[in-house]
């Protein structure tokens, strides 16, 4: 299977991954064969990339399909959720999260990392998307931490939730295009205080996903928001989602600007290590997620373009990719593969939209 940029997709081509609406509906299932209205349609709703299949690929294996399940599950809890949680008692809200507890919980048994990740995202349902994206990536960051499973229910539900406070945020600024107004940046600001107020008020939600919800936006070096709290004050979960929120956020596309190169949110996460974020947490996020997601095109400094198969724990910029064309004439050729962790000679120059 390959990452395709919506633009390079052809007809006849087949889906590889499921598309899903932001209330956990199947909007196009894997495995149907795309014509001229169904990529249009997706390049309507914003979507940048689709899985195809490609048999030169098959064994490229991109999604769990398990947890595909459980996610779609997730999605219609947090549509619920999100939509209802002000008229939530406690029982309503533990409920509606267990779903999302399920799927913390298989993440914790039998997740694979590279296959949990890069959800097809369209412009209705990146909240919700976001939401279980950042739930995975702290689910998987914090096995890496050594967390116990009680721990990790607690990390996974508090970003699954972290963003809950953006209900009481007016959408025509969540949604505006332009610059905001100094008034609009202070009310975005205090979205994490609203999210407090909001689960404070249900008995089934316990602090510690209460303080990640609050948390999530501080920064360690005392810069962040709504309090401008420093290292010692911010709780050691709101400091390992906070990674995975900003690194999730940055590597999509967003209203109001365009998303970072992989390799530009990569670098701004290691970069924030001791100032935004906590140091020992950005080495185990460098040790836990890659940089290039499997089946995407890159293009190596000796210009040769390959699709990545495997990844090479903790080298998050050296993966094995498989070259299947001829550079010059783009003809298929007998593949073969560069395993970039030993051939230090070459780089990763881009990739291949």
């Amino acid at each position: 299977m390959r990452l395709e940029f919506i633009n390079k997709v052809r007809e006849k081509d087949i889906l590889g991954k499921s598309i899903l609406t932001n209330d956990g509906q199947v909007l196009l299932r894997a495995g149907v064969e795309l014509n001229g209205n169904y990529i249009k349609k997706l390049k309507e709703l914003g979507v940048l990339y689709i899985y195809v299949e490609d048999e030169r690929l098959e064994d490229v294996e991109v999604e769990d399909e398990k947890l595909a399940q459980l996610k779609q599950f997730t999605i219609k809890s947090m549509s619920n959720i999100l939509a209802n949680i002000h008229d939530f008692n406690g029982k309503k809200l533990k409920d509606s999260l267990s779903d999302v507890e399920d799927m913390i919980n298989y993440i914790i048994e039998l997740g694979d990392v590279n296959k949990s990740l890069y959800d097809i995202q369209t412009y209705d349902n990146y909240t919700f998307i976001h939401s279980i994206d950042v739930c995975i990536m702290a689910s998987f960051l914090g096995i890496s931490a050594g967390y116990n499973k009680w721990d990790l229910k607690e990390i996974g539900v508090g970003a699954a939730l972290h963003d809950v406070g953006k209900t009481k945020v007016p959408v025509s600024i969540l949604n505006k295009k332009d610059k905001l107004t100094g008034d609009e940046f202070r009310e975005i600001k205090k979205h994490p205080i609203y999210g407090s107020e909001l689960l404070k008020k249900n008995f089934a939600i316990s602090d510690n996903v209460i303080k990640v919800v609050e948390q999530h936006h501080e920064r360690v070096d005392g810069k962040g928001y709504p309090y401008g709290l420093n290292s010692n004050q911010i709780t050691k979960f709101a400091k390992l989602v906070c990674i995975c929120d900003v690194y999730d956020a940055v590597s999509n596309d967003r209203c109001y600007r365009k998303k970072f190169r992989p390799n530009d949110a990569y670098e701004l996460i290691l970069s924030g290590s001791g100032s935004s974020f906590d140091r020992k947490l950005v080495c185990y996020f460098k040790n836990t997620f890659a940089i290039y997601p499997l089946g995407c095109c890159i293009k190596l400094s000796n210009k040769i373009e390959g699709y990545v198969v495997r990844q090479n724990r903790g080298f998050p910029d050296r993966p094995v990719i498989r070259v299947l064309y001829d550079i010059k004439t783009r003809e298929p050729i007998p593949f073969f593969e560069i395993n970039l962790l030993k051939r230090t000679d070459l780089v990763i120059e881009s990739i291949v939209e």
